[in-house]
């Protein structure tokens, strides 16, 4: 059974037990745009004892607010009690959760067009809060006060933004002002969360424009401060026509692919970061250099990562894309060592993404990201490259006892090896006994 005709038929297993129940939220949002809901929330004027009696496999994920996590066929719902919310002290949780009716539940929610209710069962839209309009417009409004909602959750200052870019809306003018006047009270909400936020900002195709809407509205330099200085440095125009390094990085997150990676927005925003602060220029020329940005660029990297929470996985993947990435424009005159060690990168496939759009997003020739897709496919026809020919046990066969030597040897075989210059073990034990004869270790 589908994700859609499961949420269907669990509305259904609530209205026949006795309740009222509606899906709720960004699926009926996402239904009435012609999109398909990634998940389904439901809202009951059953209370979580009465949910729990009602379905077979139940979790109390929250249930002294009322919510209640339902797995079925293979999926999970989120089936909540109408609830009425007051009394925020921390911009995050209300100091205490009375239950109601739906009318009262949709007036306490976010935005109008994610107050709407709708009833599958019978077809019928419930619109207390003007979201209906709202959809229809192209707008998003908070529901009621937009301080009043931006001071219960700070974080809806991010999903305003958030929403706005994804679903190509615009922001209502009081509620921008709103969001404007108290983006520093971001700063009360936890890393991991504002990190999940801007994950799902920057993904493709709205990416761009989350962070246009990011700068617009203040939140840039209260969650990004790194990328602040970039909107104003300038690069040089016979390498970068775009203009500043804000830019150049708004166009490569414009061009990202469907498929992107989690990682790869991430390397597009981060790549250039330390440009602000490694720019000098030449006095005689006039061009704007960036000696060293990579490296530094690496460290700030990490640091902005670590402070938002990242995996350390994924932060060191993004480090090292960050790291290379000026690699790219020496492919051409690498020894094929050189190259062949960059190609096994395990970095590698993102570092290529990181660099083709690097090119989209400035000069637009692919030349070497071209060259260097051919070479990744030759070197998919050898896989003999990728194990080292001998090991430190092999050279000890030999009569070398482990050592500072031995490392040495084993790192001149593996260059020989990329060289093409040895091709088997059987090789590489013949050139270790000639060197011996000359050169005992």
């Amino acid at each position: 059974m589908s994700l859609r005709d499961t949420a269907t038929e669990m509305v259904r297993r609530l209205q026949t037990a006795g309740f009222s129940a509606y899906w709720v939220g960004g699926c009926v949002r996402d239904y009435l745009l012609g999109r398909e809901p990634g998940d389904y929330d439901i809202a009951t004027n059953a209370v979580p004892e009465q949910i729990e009696a009602t379905f077979a496999r139940t979790v109390g994920v929250g249930r002294k607010f009322g919510v209640i996590l339902v797995l079925e066929n293979d999926h999970e719902f989120e089936v909540a009690t109408f609830r009425a919310e007051s009394d925020y002290q921390d911009g995050r949780h209300p100091e205490r959760v009375t239950f109601g009716d739906a009318e009262a539940d949709a007036s306490r929610r976010d935005f109008t067009v994610n107050g709407l209710f709708y009833d599958p069962i019978k077809g019928e839209l419930h619109d207390w809060v003007g979201g209906a309009a709202d959809l229809k417009a192209k707008v998003l409004r908070t529901i009621g006060s937009p301080l009043e909602r931006f001071n219960e959750d700070y974080l809806r200052m991010l999903r305003a933004v958030r929403f706005a870019a994804q679903l190509d809306f615009q922001i209502d003018p009081e509620t921008f002002a709103a969001l404007k006047a108290n983006a520093p009270k971001i700063k009360g909400i936890s890393a991991e969360r504002i990190r999940e936020e801007l994950l799902k900002l920057f993904r493709p195709p709205h990416a761009a424009r989350g962070l246009d809407l990011l700068r617009d509205s203040g939140l840039l330099e209260q969650v990004l401060p790194e990328l602040t200085a970039t909107i104003t440095c300038e690069q040089s125009p016979n390498y970068h026509p775009e203009g500043s390094v804000y830019n150049h990085i708004r166009l490569m997150l414009s061009q990202l692919p469907p498929d992107a990676s989690p990682e790869l927005p991430w390397a597009v925003l981060l790549h250039d970061v330390a440009k602000p602060v490694t720019a000098s220029t030449d006095q005689q020329t006039g061009s704007i250099h960036f000696y060293g940005h990579e490296k530094v660029g690496a460290e700030m990297s990490e640091e902005l990562l670590q402070r938002l929470k990242f995996p350390r996985k994924q932060t060191e993947e993004i480090v090292t894309a960050v790291l290379y990435h000026m690699q790219f424009k020496d492919v051409k005159e690498m020894r094929k060592s050189t190259l062949r060690r960059m190609l096994m990168r395990e970095t590698f496939p993102l570092e290529l993404q990181l660099h083709r759009l690097d090119c989209l997003g400035s000069h637009r020739m692919l030349d070497h990201y071209d060259f260097m897709v051919e070479q990744a496919k030759e070197l998919e026809k050898k896989p003999e490259i990728h194990p080292p020919l001998l090991k430190g046990d092999d050279l000890m066969a030999l009569g070398i006892q482990p050592g500072p030597a031995m490392g040495e040897l084993l790192a001149e075989i593996r260059e020989k090896q990329l060289q093409d210059e040895l091709a088997t073990s059987d090789q590489a034990r013949e050139w270790v006994k000639a060197k011996l004869k000359t050169i005992p270790i």
